[in-house]
């Protein structure tokens, strides 16, 4: 439970501080970002809401929506608006976001919920919703193919960028930012799905640190590179 708030106060300092530098430098991916950070954050504050008092419905569906669900595709489209730096693209990255919240929220609300797996200190999303079910299978429909995105904007970014020293640290920004949310969507995934609040709530501190590095790394100014010396 500790861990959780630990993880929580990580992920709403770390969005704040890129508010912050959206705010000084207008970038959108970086709203984008601490956006997804908030999310976490927010996740992880119901986590331990839910581990001390009990869960309700209400907590589960906000803590699933934002942690489980939304969080990765607001990463993803972060990483896009970065790779193409087009005003279209950014509209459409936006609509689509709205797109997939109004869908999450749809299904959630017709979800039926099993009350005695809630008692559980971290319930699962196979136990709460049934397995196969609409609302537990939304992180497979929305996360990993915002995941895929990811990775594929990553590797993007590699093949763009090679070859220019200029661009070094935007390059290890998004390979950070991939490896923190990796460590995230298959650790802090694994940990959630086993009930072990302590893994979970680790995995997610790691993660989000890890994505927030990334994020700095990769939104730094290029440094310019020194002009040819002439020789007469």
């Amino acid at each position: 439970m500790i861990m959780a708030l630990i993880a929580a106060a990580i992920a709403f300092g770390f969005a704040v501080m890129l508010a912050k530098e959206f705010v000084a430098r207008r970038r959108p991916y970086t709203a984008l970002w601490a956006l997804a950070l908030l999310l976490y954050g927010v996740a992880s504050l119901v986590v331990v809401i839910g581990a001390v008092g009990g869960w309700t419905k209400l907590e589960y569906e906000i803590y699933w929506a934002l942690g489980a669900v939304l969080t990765v595709p607001l990463l993803a489209a972060g990483e896009v608006v970065l790779l193409f730096r087009d005003r279209v693209v950014l509209w459409i990255t936006v609509l689509l976001l709205v797109f997939i919240a109004a869908y999450t929220v749809a299904v959630l609300g017709h979800a039926t919920y099993d009350t005695i797996a809630l008692a559980k200190r971290l319930p699962s999303g196979k136990d709460v919703f049934g397995d196969g079910t609409p609302a537990h299978r939304l992180p497979q429909i929305v996360s990993i193919p915002a995941y895929t995105v990811l990775i594929v904007g990553t590797l993007l970014s590699a093949w763009k960028m090679r070859g220019r020293p200029d661009l070094r640290e935007r390059f290890l920004g998004t390979l950070l930012i991939a490896f923190g949310a990796t460590i995230v969507a298959v650790g802090g995934s694994a940990f959630a799905a086993a009930g072990d609040l302590f893994l979970f709530a680790l995995m997610l501190s790691l993660g989000v640190t890890v994505m927030f590095v990334g994020f700095l790394r990769a939104s730094r100014q290029r440094k310019p590179l020194p002009a040819p010396v002439q020789t007469s």
